[in-house]
């Protein structure tokens, strides 16, 4: 290798050295936004895992739950008091 050579070399490395320095913030924070977003994600599951454990828990219990009247229910109702008006 002659003095030209080697200087190409020192350049072409120092250029290297210089791109690595430049994109390696990018890369470090890249890595660290997706680690963030895996942890988001995985206590999003965790969180909605445990409210449906426990919506689950709460329909198992029969006083827990609202009970809606039935059609008839409702019709039998309306007779009702049109009953008692036209009398």
């Amino acid at each position: 290798m002659n003095g030209n050579q080697i200087e190409g070399l020192i350049g072409m490395l120092a250029t290297l050295g210089i791109l690595v320095l430049l994109v390696l913030p990018s890369v470090l924070g890249i890595v660290r936004d997706r680690r963030i977003d895996r942890q988001l994600r995985e206590a999003q599951e965790a969180r909605t895992g445990n409210q449906r454990d426990k919506r689950e828990k709460e329909a198992q219990k029969s006083s827990s739950r609202s009970t809606v009247p039935s059609t008839a229910t409702w019709y039998a109702d309306g007779r009702r008091s049109k009953k008692f008006v036209s009398s």
